[in-house]
C-alpha cells in the first residue's frame, strides 16, 4: 500500500464546496418566503386569524386597508345609497309640486284681482242753472234716492259739487247716470212736446246724439228734475227714479212753453 503524500491528504480532508452547495439549495429558502408560506398555512388552518398573521408577517408584504377590513367601504357606500334612496322621492315630489303650487297661486291672485272692485276716481260735474235746488221739493227727494240704480252704484262727486245733484256709475267706471233737481224749464219743452208716463211720472226726453245719452225731464212736479242716462243702460234707472219721485213729490199739471 502506497504512502499518501501530503497533497493527497489535503485533498481528502478538504471540504467539497460543490457538494455542500448542492445539498443546501433544495431545502434552504429565504426567510421572507418561509414566513409567507407559514402565514398561508395558518390562514388555511384558521381563517379567522388570517388577517392577524398577515399583519405580523415581516418583510416587504404590503397589507391593504380593504384587506384588513373589507366591509368598510362597502358599508359606507351602502349607507350613502340608503340615504339617497330615502330622500329621492321627497325631492322629486317637491320639485313636481312647487311649480303647481305657484301656478295655482298666480291663478287665484288673478281671479281675486278680476273680482275686486275698481277704485273709481271722484266724478266731476259741471254746474247748470238750478234756481230751486235748495227748495223743499229737492230737499225731500234727494235723501230718498237709492244708492244703487240697477248695476250702477252711487259715485263720489268732486267738491264743490253742484247743489241737489246725484250720480251713479258702474263698478268699473264709465259714463255716469246723473240726476239734477231744481232746474229751470227746458227750452225744448213746449205744447207740442211728446210725453212719456212711467210709474205715474210724466217725462219729456231730450236726445244727445253726440254724447249718446238721453236726458229725461220730469215735468209734472213742483220743480223740474233731469235724469241723464247713457245709451245701453236699460230702463231700470228711469223706473226706480220714477217710483221715488212719485212717492215723495206730489204731482201737478205740466206747464209747457209756447210753440
Amino acid at each position: 500500500m502506497a504512502d499518501s503524500t501530503p497533497e493527497d491528504r489535503d485533498e481528502a480532508t478538504a471540504p467539497d464546496d460543490t457538494a455542500t452547495t448542492d445539498a443546501k439549495s433544495p431545502v434552504d429558502k429565504p426567510a421572507s418566503a418561509a414566513n409567507t408560506d407559514a402565514a398561508a398555512q395558518q390562514a388555511a388552518a384558521d381563517p379567522t386569524d388570517a388577517r392577524s398573521a398577515a399583519s405580523t408577517t415581516p418583510g416587504d408584504v404590503d397589507v391593504d386597508a380593504t384587506a384588513v377590513n373589507p366591509g368598510a367601504d362597502t358599508d359606507t357606500e351602502d349607507a350613502d345609497s340608503d340615504t339617497e334612496s330615502h330622500h329621492s322621492p321627497a325631492l322629486i315630489a317637491t320639485a313636481v309640486a312647487l311649480p303647481v303650487v305657484l301656478i295655482v297661486a298666480v291663478l287665484v291672485a288673478a281671479f281675486i284681482a278680476l273680482r275686486a272692485p275698481v277704485e273709481r276716481e271722484p266724478l266731476a260735474l259741471g254746474p247748470v242753472p238750478a234756481p230751486a235746488a235748495d227748495g223743499p221739493a229737492c230737499q225731500a227727494l234727494l235723501p230718498a234716492l237709492p244708492a244703487d240704480l240697477g248695476d250702477h252704484t252711487k259715485a263720489t262727486l268732486v267738491e264743490p259739487a253742484p247743489p241737489a245733484t246725484r250720480a251713479w256709475q258702474l263698478p268699473d267706471g264709465g259714463d255716469p247716470i246723473t240726476l239734477r233737481c231744481g232746474l229751470d224749464r227746458p227750452l225744448e219743452f213746449n205744447r207740442a212736446s211728446p210725453l212719456t208716463v212711467i210709474d205715474g211720472v210724466k217725462w219729456f226726453q231730450v236726445r244727445d246724439e253726440v254724447g249718446k245719452t238721453g236726458t229725461w225731464f220730469a215735468v209734472d212736479r213742483e220743480t223740474y228734475i233731469a235724469l241723464t242716462v247713457p245709451d245701453g243702460s236699460g230702463t231700470s234707472a228711469l223706473q226706480t227714479v220714477s217710483e221715488t219721485i212719485n212717492a215723495n213729490l206730489p204731482a201737478r199739471e205740466p206747464t209747457p212753453g209756447e210753440l
